[in-house]
């Protein structure tokens, strides 16, 4: 299929972007990589009317490291991300979170900004996101808005961004020294959309967790933070029967549906196996 009729703008400036989505509003959509948005519109599901395509400006592409976190620019390909060396330093669970979100084809194209703004459900970076405990940077002609990435998504396909805004920035903590990671998936074939996925960030003391976000993708309109595996590791050793007994809550907070590629069911028994392999991943891996 064709898209339906629509006019097409490359700003090459952060200043023009804003004055293009504040001009024609809710009439308007980014474009980044495209690689979520153009099936779409294909598909005549997404109909909009202005598209204001942001791959020329160069100012939104960027990874910049601060005294506490990385600044991400929203139009750093997935595949860039990946191999950049600060992101590998000073957020590893990004970086190994990159390597799912599809064929290399797909993450040469496709923006990290781009994914967590479009939030799939079964998006990967939605979930580390909030795993990182990172903030959104969003800009419009009336200025800045910063958003923690567990506030920022709404439901499946929506997010806290309004009309006339777009996606600048994700600011993601570095890593404390302690940490330890892990992303686990699982899908109907290799490099294709997960059925569910976990991230795990912990944060270690000797042999002990002291701190911990697990997210789950998939199980819900939005990424859920798993936080009755949470409250089952933190404070203590991460020994194997822990760990599956820890996973073995995290139903408690996720609420599936059925679909045409998992039942609800399926899917509240998946996310304990891979909550526990995320948990064990990232406990056997050295402190960074």
């Amino acid at each position: 299929m064709k898209p339906a009729k629509f006019s097409h703008y490359a700003p090459e400036s952060i200043p023009e972007i804003a004055a293009l989505l504040d001009q024609y509003g809710d009439d308007a959509r980014p474009l980044a990589g495209g690689q979520s948005l153009v099936p779409l519109m294909n598909m005549r599901v997404a109909r909009p009317v202005v598209l204001v395509d942001l791959n020329r400006c160069r100012a939104l592409d960027y990874v910049r490291e601060d005294a506490d976190h990385l600044a991400i620019g929203a139009m750093v390909r997935q595949s860039a991300g990946e191999r950049t060396p600060a992101i590998r330093v000073h957020a590893p669970l990004l970086a190994e979170t990159l390597r799912f979100t599809g064929p290399r084809t797909v993450r040469n194209r496709a923006t990290i900004g781009g994914s967590i703004a479009h939030a799939d459900p079964v998006a990967e970076l939605p979930g580390a996101a909030i795993a990182l405990d990172a903030t959104i940077i969003v800009e419009s002609a009336k200025g800045v808005r910063t958003i923690p990435a567990a506030a920022f998504f709404i439901a499946q396909l929506t997010t806290a961004v309004e009309p006339g805004e777009f996606v600048r920035e994700i600011r993601v903590p570095k890593a404390p020294t302690g940490s330890r990671y892990a992303f686990v998936e699982s899908g109907a074939r290799q490099e294709g959309v997960a059925i569910a996925g976990v991230a795990a960030h912990l944060t270690m003391t000797g042999d002990r967790c002291t701190g911990a976000r697990v997210v789950a993708i998939g199980v819900g309109p939005v990424p859920a933070r798993l936080t009755a595996v949470e409250a089952a590791i933190i404070g203590q050793s991460l020994k194997a029967e822990r760990m599956a007994k820890a996973a073995s809550d995290a139903p408690a907070n996720i609420d599936p549906i059925d679909d045409i590629h998992a039942s609800a069911h399926y899917r509240r028994r998946l996310i304990v196996t891979l909550a526990e392999r995320a948990l064990a991943r990232a406990a056997s891996r050295q402190a960074a």
